[in-house]
C-alpha cells in the first residue's frame, strides 16, 4: 500500500478526532442504544434505528481514520526548503484573468480544504504547480473551464 504524505498539523487533527471518537461518541452512541433498547419493540423503534446507524457511521469512520494515521507519512516543513514547488508548499498565485490573488498550501487528500487555503497534493491545481517556481505561469484544467495562474512565491514552513 502507498503511503500518504501528511503535514503534522493534518496528523494531528486526524489522531484528535480518532480520539474524539473512540473516547466521546463511541459511548455516548453505545448509551444511545441501550436507552433506546429499554423502550421495547426494536422492530419499531426509530431511536434504536438512529443510533444503531450512528454507531455504523462512527465505527466506519473510526477504521478509516485507522487506515490513514497507520499508512501516514508525516513530512516535516520545516526541513523542507527552496524554491520549486513541492509537497507542502505554500503557494500565492495571482490569476491572469482577474488579477485576483490566491494562497494555496499543498497538503494530503485528507487534510485538504479549499475553503481554509489547503488544497489537495492530488488536485488539478496542486499537480499542475508542482515541479514549478516563482515566475511560472500554470494552466489549470477546471470543471469550469481552463484557468491561467502566475506563481508570485513560493514557501514552506
Amino acid at each position: 500500500m502507498d503511503k500518504i504524505p501528511m503535514t503534522p498539523n493534518g496528523h494531528a487533527a486526524l489522531e484528535e478526532e480518532l480520539k474524539r471518537r473512540q473516547s466521546e461518541e463511541r459511548p455516548r452512541i453505545i448509551a444511545a442504544i441501550a436507552e433506546a433498547r429499554s423502550h421495547g419493540d426494536l422492530s419499531e423503534n426509530a431511536e434504536y434505528h438512529a443510533a444503531k446507524e450512528a454507531q455504523s457511521h462512527n465505527e466506519g469512520r473510526i477504521a478509516e481514520l485507522e487506515g490513514m494515521l497507520a499508512l501516514a507519512e508525516v513530512i516535516d516543513l520545516t526541513k523542507l526548503k527552496g524554491d520549486t514547488i513541492t509537497f507542502g508548499a505554500t503557494v500565492k498565485l495571482v490569476d491572469e484573468d482577474t488579477d485576483e490573488e490566491r494562497t494555496y498550501q499543498i497538503v494530503g487528500d485528507a487534510e485538504a480544504d479549499v475553503k481554509s487555503g489547503k488544497v489537495s497534493i492530488s488536485s488539478p491545481i496542486a499537480r499542475a504547480l508542482v515541479g514549478k517556481k516563482t515566475g511560472d505561469q500554470v494552466e489549470v484544467s477546471t470543471p469550469g473551464g481552463g484557468k491561467s495562474y502566475e506563481i508570485l512565491d513560493v514557501r514552506f514552513g
